[in-house]
């Protein structure tokens, strides 16, 4: 078998290189680093699972103006439904990290989180957006009939091989096989039978899901430069997304000290926690994450968490504060750079998977 970068993937999502800008929700993926991705020929995503429909509508707009190079929008696949009835104890459980950062007590009330996730979908559809990808699961039946019938590709994110296949069944064009050392959120589509997310490796879920799809395979988690490129592509990938590796890159959208802490990280200081969203999530073990394993409080479930320690993330981020926001990240991060260009970062992996397939 003879490797090569012009891969299926490139053909079916009409890009030169193989290899997609993780949809890291949050802000990293602004409109620059989207369009930047793409402009330098692979596919731009952007993160919008907790953007307002009328914000992404905008960002879709804006992202057009820079670029006429396909591009991709991420989305949550399940309704932000809260569940309220353990918010006393768990608010009380943060309150002392809010005093630690001088915030004001919660008044231990029910959170609302908005779920617009009809209306997200509808934006996506409206806008012509060439490509939708998922997270959490597959996208509801009557999106995917819209989104087919429009010609648009549908990825869906998996943490194991039933994942994929019925990602496949359900008419899913690529799959994102999603292995343990990928950064942020588990894709896993039930907790119920992996309360910490399905965690298997790259190494070792790239190729069984290659061997029982169809459909092409998207390799993530630990891909941080060409050598991974490769590698992915060896074992049955046709492309890779990569999200921790943009994280530092100069169109990045990541806080000043959110990017700092990465670059001092190494391949141990990550830690897999439900303690800010309420669904597992890989991310630089800080104060915020201790000091909640210390309170022995079960987490709420998402998006409830992610609501209710909303303020604690803003208030740390506003004081430049790591030890108290989300810090996603995957393991890959003495492999980072600082301030490169998104097309720099491209450009130089694709030079070095080139080199070695020569």
């Amino acid at each position: 078998m003879r490797l090569k970068l012009e891969t299926e993937l490139c053909s079916l999502l009409n890009i030169r290189y193989p290899i997609i800008l993780a949809g890291m929700a949050g802000g990293p993926t602004t409109v620059e680093l989207v369009s930047a991705v793409s402009k330098a020929g692979g596919l731009g995503t952007l993160g919008a699972a907790y953007m307002e429909p009328q914000a992404i509508r905008s960002a879709i707009r804006g992202i057009r103006d820079l670029t006429d190079r396909p591009f991709a929008v991420n989305l949550f696949s399940v309704s932000l439904r809260d569940d309220n009835t353990r918010t006393e104890e768990v608010q009380q459980a943060l309150n002392p990290m809010r005093n630690t950062l001088g915030l004001a007590a919660a008044d231990l009330t029910a959170v609302n989180t908005p779920d617009f996730i009809e209306a997200q979908f509808a934006v996506l559809l409206e806008e012509q957006v060439p490509i939708i990808s998922t997270a959490f699961g597959i996208a509801p039946p009557r999106i995917m009939e819209q989104a087919k019938s429009a010609g648009t590709r549908i990825i869906a994110m998996a943490t194991t091989v039933r994942e994929a296949i019925a990602a496949e069944q359900a008419g899913c064009d690529a799959v994102v096989a999603q292995g343990s050392e990928a950064g942020g959120h588990r894709g896993t589509f039930d907790l119920t039978e992996h309360p910490m997310g399905a965690n298997i490796g790259s190494m070792a879920l790239i190729p069984q899901i290659a061997d029982r799809v169809h459909i092409p395979v998207i390799a993530s988690g630990g891909v941080m430069d060409g050598r991974g490129l490769v590698a992915a592509l060896a074992l049955g990938a046709q492309g890779v997304q990569m999200g921790t590796r943009f994280l530092t890159a100069a169109e990045s959208g990541a806080h000043a000290a959110y990017q700092q802490r990465l670059l001092a990280s190494t391949e141990e200081s990550s830690v897999i926690t439900k303690a800010f969203s309420g669904r597992p999530a890989r991310g630089v073990n800080n104060d915020f994450v201790k000091a909640w394993d210390r309170s022995g409080v079960d987490p709420l479930p998402f998006p409830t968490q992610n609501t209710a320690t909303r303020d604690i993330r803003n208030g740390a981020a506003d004081q430049n504060n790591p030890e108290y926001m989300s810090l996603w990240t995957g393991q890959g991060t003495r492999m980072l750079t600082s301030g490169q260009s998104a097309k720099t970062i491209v450009e130089e992996i694709i030079r070095q998977a080139g080199s070695l397939l020569e």
